[in-house]
């Protein structure tokens, strides 16, 4: 009952926003062409689904995202374990991590488009840069949040590092790693769509910009509206994942450490 009585208000609440968008529109004499009204989108959507146009920009810019976000969360776990459990590697390494971090990805756009060119690999080295960050702090993170008692507890048995690491410090960092798996999967698809936008000739993004030239706002929110609804499923598969995975933690997923 208490699911139900969620997914009532859910029901409800986009309900009352879609005839407000109705209304407002028809009320207020904004043109069509400016601001359409939700039937004016829905048109517009059925055309470009029911005819398979859109499918292909879906399916260019899921794979882009996913190649991307999969490389990104990789790399970071691996360098967010290494420094967190080795004190020389934080040294080393955290300095570049967060200087690189302060840089504007969108503004290192033009020297990765010189360096990969305007093909695929572009768009997915500059979604993995843009999912790097909050994975790497959040597992590292995570996995010093470890019980200090539990883990001087296992050194106390001679208990390996690597079994210290797989046994205590993992299960404890899993809520922050999910985290920030949760947080990266929605930058993702920020930087599939910006990197569309600068490059691309498939795509999302690339409906987007082509259908803004062409003054086709049912097309741009059709867009807008399908990439809103990859974010949630995506979103909402992570957390699937983590129900299924973390079966010990009863709090809901949360994200206890951001970046962008």
């Amino acid at each position: 009952m208490t699911k139900l009585k969620a997914y009532s208000v859910s029901v409800i609440s986009i309900t009352c926003f879609l005839l407000i968008w109705h209304f407002g529109t028809k009320w207020s004499g904004v043109p069509s062409y400016l601001l359409p009204g939700p039937i004016e989108v829905a048109k517009s959507a059925w055309v470009l689904y029911s005819t398979g146009l859109i499918f292909p920009h879906i399916g260019i810019t899921l794979t882009q995202m996913l190649l991307g976000y999969f490389l990104g969360c990789i790399i970071a776990f691996l360098l967010g374990a290494l420094v967190a459990e080795f004190v020389l590697a934080e040294r080393i390494l955290f300095p570049y991590v967060v200087g690189f971090q302060s840089m504007p990805k969108v503004a290192l756009a033009p020297l990765l488009l010189v360096w990969f060119g305007f093909g695929m690999t572009f768009k997915v080295v500059l979604v993995a840069l843009i999912c790097f960050f909050p994975m790497f702090i959040n597992t590292m993170t995570g996995l010093r949040s470890a019980n200090p008692d539990l883990v001087d507890l296992y050194r106390a048995f001679s208990a390996p590092r690597w079994l210290i690491f797989w046994d205590v410090k993992l299960p404890s960092a899993a809520n922050s790693i999910f985290a920030g798996l949760q947080i990266s999967i929605v930058l993702g698809l920020i930087g599939t769509v910006v990197g569309e936008f600068l490059a691309a000739r498939q795509g999302l993004g690339h409906l987007i910009q082509s259908s803004s030239m062409n003054f086709d706002v049912g097309a741009m929110f059709t867009s807008v509206f399908t990439l809103s609804l990859i974010g949630v499923l995506a979103n909402f598969a992570v957390r699937s994942v983590y129900r299924k995975v973390v079966y010990w933690e009863k709090t809901t997923l949360t994200a206890p450490v951001s970046g962008h």
